[in-house]
């Protein structure tokens, strides 16, 4: 299995920047509730360190449900998923290296904006993450029933 093209398939690749920054932001959301209740279970101890709390368990969603399903509950809200090179899902390890990728970017501003550009202006709407593991993301297909 091949990774579609962007000229004879476009429609893989339609509207996915989009989707990706809606998608971002549904798993920010999702993060930030699952700090919350765990909140409580720290004594209120983790308000001290929240924002590595925020990174820990962000780190540990994203990299699970990319392992489990190429996609965070906010990409398949969005019908959107990840797809190493040869068009095949993610496995555990790809999952780890996208997560450790995406966790770096975010980490430091100008690799995030190289990031937000490049997925803006390239014709498979690549991040910095997904030039350097060659993973791309796509509009999931239509599961017939």
């Amino acid at each position: 299995m091949a990774l579609p093209d962007p000229q004879g398939q476009p429609d893989f690749y339609t509207d996915v920047p989009l989707k990706r920054l809606m998608a971002w932001a549904v798993d920010a959301v999702v993060t930030a509730l699952a700090c919350l209740v765990i909140l409580p279970f720290t004594f209120f101890t983790a308000v001290f360190f929240l924002p590595l709390l925020f990174l820990v368990v962000g780190f540990i969603y994203r990299m699970v449900t990319l392992a489990n399903g190429s996609a965070t509950w906010g990409m398949r809200l969005f019908a959107i998923e990840l797809r190493r090179p040869d068009g095949t899902p993610l496995d555990a390890g790809t999952a780890f290296a996208h997560t450790l990728g995406y966790s770096v970017s975010c980490a430091m501003a100008p690799l995030q904006l190289i990031s937000i550009v490049m997925m803006a202006t390239t014709d498979r709407g690549k991040g910095l993450t997904d030039h350097v593991l060659g993973t791309v993301m796509i509009n999931r297909r239509a599961e017939r029933i």
